[in-house]
């Protein structure tokens, strides 16, 4: 059966994907191979039978909640292209916001430590944006850091990716930066039921009963592992903001203060470590 005869066309797959317009775009752009300004241009081109099969089955898989990154098997994340996958949380908009504030924060040659990689987003968008630094990033997750190292590849730069649970397995280097997106989601709240989450996985969203409890292991053992006057930068939740700044000023960090993401929710707290 020929693509005349399926009588399918990008316009009518589009029409019958029973989803967004913007979410079924993305998914017939990656059947097709194409950038959007295709399925504009061409909305009456025919799509093969093969093809055509291809995008219903993802449009089905989107319309039973799967999110449209894994589906795709990429997310885009501060202009860079990443590869994801279901072992790694989506990288979302909101923590490109840690990105711009460990820019503001760092020289040219400084150290930096990411923790709890996933999909190396952070780390890859720092050493793309300053070439001089030295990363490096961890994950407890091997499934996580062999995306993250893939990504890295993509993009040509250098990151020394390491197997820790936090800084378990780390030497005794100490950094002009550390930065975390860690799971800061309390245990048992709903939104964990809600959209694309559920697909995630729970080891990189589930921080203990309220939370906070790997900010708060961060945070207390960040303090060894910080050169005098290094920062640290994590992201929390939208209601964790105040909480965050009491953590961190009561353990003796400075210049504390938390930061707003693009939509204006508290999303990032930072202080700096005087030893």
């Amino acid at each position: 059966m020929n693509a005349v005869e399926t009588g399918a066309t990008i316009g009518g797959l589009l029409r019958e994907s029973g989803l967004p317009r913007l979410e079924a775009e993305l998914l017939l752009c990656s059947v097709l191979g194409c950038e959007r300004v295709r399925l504009i241009a061409r909305a009456e081109e025919a799509v093969d039978s093969s093809r055509a099969r291809s995008a219903h089955a993802r449009f089905a898989r989107r319309r039973a909640g799967e999110p449209v990154s894994y589906i795709t098997g990429w997310r885009e994340f501060y202009g860079l292209a990443l590869r994801v996958t279901p072992e790694v949380l989506i990288p979302r908009p909101e923590t490109e916001r840690l990105v711009e504030l460990a820019l503001e924060r760092l020289p040219a040659l400084a150290r930096v430590l990411e923790l709890g990689t996933g999909s190396g987003a952070i780390a890859i968008a720092l050493a793309t944006e300053r070439p001089g630094l030295g990363i490096v990033a961890t994950d407890v997750s091997k499934a996580a850091l062999a995306l993250a190292r893939r990504n890295a590849r993509d993009h040509g730069v250098e990151i020394a990716f390491v197997l820790s649970d936090w800084f378990d397995a780390l030497g005794p280097e100490q950094f002009d930066l550390i930065v975390s997106n860690p799971p800061y989601v309390a245990a048992g709240d709903a939104h964990l039921e809600r959209g694309d989450v559920r697909f995630e996985p729970r080891l990189a969203l589930i921080g203990g009963g309220d939370g906070l409890a790997c900010i708060r292991e961060i945070a207390v053992r960040a303090q060894n592992r910080l050169r005098p006057g290094g920062w640290l930068l994590m992201e929390h939740g939208y209601d964790q903001g105040d909480r965050c700044v009491k953590l961190l000023s009561a353990l003796g960090y400075a210049a504390v203060t938390d930061f707003h993401d693009l939509a204006g929710w508290p999303r990032a707290c930072a202080g700096v470590w005087r030893g």
